[in-house]
């Protein structure tokens, strides 16, 4: 085979990826919990906080540039070195005698090895910034000690748990989160613990914490939708509407009831939900678009093209008060 018709087949390749790249945008390269993202990709909070947010986050960039990273690792290319990997065996091994008392990392090849110099507050700072980086393994080192020289170091055991979930490593991180509520009962660690008995599947001990979490911050988003998602999961459906509501406003509110119950197969329950969102913005183009495909999944044909219709008017501006939403 010429040297051309193989450039040419490589070239085909690479653009069938990028094709396929770009419909799947809202899902590459995503980390974290399934229902929390449902709620992010609609511009709301959720899920744990101090969760530090990942670098060059330009989700175009990613998507054109993506094809070409898979083809250049096809012939060796690839550098995975800073690449994320989940927990594995050895690195149990090496937390796993650590808890939150004692660090040691010299198994760890190519990592700065570390040691008890220092003060807590200056090894929770370093620990802080290998969160940002997102360095887990070395935040939960730096970290460790942290709590290791000052076991009342709330702020370090928060951290400590944020990085351990980071590293799927969620009993280590329920026990740091609740090291942190005992010492002291702040809004953000009662989140976080609220947040990892979800993910854990305990949606009432969820509840419970979100809650008491909600007490002291009564206008935070990211608890409060939280909180609607663990009501959501034990089938209180009204209860998560009123917590989406106060978080982000009843239109969200309401599209993000309706996405959750989507989710979960309750399609009538969610076809009310979008309607309500209708009735508050006629021209929103989630709520038209959601309801099109759920009328015409369950039988009901004229409402889905009256939906249609009324989503392609939003969609081209001739509606009133059309915005593109």
């Amino acid at each position: 085979m010429s040297k051309r018709r193989i450039l040419a087949v490589l070239i085909a390749f690479v653009l069938t990826i990028a094709a396929t790249a770009m419909w799947s945008a809202s899902t590459d390269e995503r980390d974290g919990d399934p229902d929390a993202i449902v709620l992010e990709d609609s511009g709301s909070d959720a899920g744990s906080a101090d969760q530090p947010k990942k670098k060059g986050g330009n989700k175009v960039v990613k998507v054109l540039t993506a094809p070409f990273k898979a083809f250049g690792k096809l012939f060796g290319g690839g550098d995975d070195k800073n690449k994320i990997h989940r927990m594995t065996e050895k690195d149990a091994e090496k937390f796993a005698s650590v808890g939150v008392t004692r660090i040691d990392d010299a198994r760890t090849s190519g990592t700065r090895k570390e040691t008890a110099t220092g003060s807590a507050r200056e090894h929770l700072e370093v620990g802080r910034e290998y969160l940002i980086e997102g360095r887990y393994s070395e935040a939960i080192s730096s970290l460790s000690l942290a709590v290791s020289l000052d076991p009342k170091l709330t702020e370090a055991h928060n951290l400590l748990g944020v990085a351990y979930d980071k590293k799927g490593f969620g009993d280590r991180a329920k026990e740091s989160f609740e090291r942190a509520v005992r010492i002291e009962e702040d809004a953000d660690t009662l989140n976080n613990l609220g947040f990892s008995f979800y993910q854990n599947g305990n949606y009432r001990a969820a509840v419970d914490r979100l809650k008491r979490a909600a007490k002291l911050a009564p206008t935070d988003e990211r608890i409060l939708n939280n909180l609607g998602l663990a009501y959501c999961r034990l089938g209180k459906v009204d209860e998560a509407y009123k917590a989406f509501a106060r978080a982000t406003g009843p239109l969200t509110g309401n599209l993000n009831t309706a996405k959750m119950l989507e989710r979960f197969g309750r399609e009538d329950d969610a076809i009310r939900y979008y309607e309500a969102a209708r009735q508050i913005d006629p021209v929103n183009t989630i709520a038209l678009r959601r309801l099109a495909d759920l009328y015409q999944r369950i039988g009901r044909a004229p409402e889905s093209e009256a939906a249609r219709a009324a989503l392609a008017l939003a969609s081209t501006g001739t509606a009133t008060g059309a915005t593109g939403r």
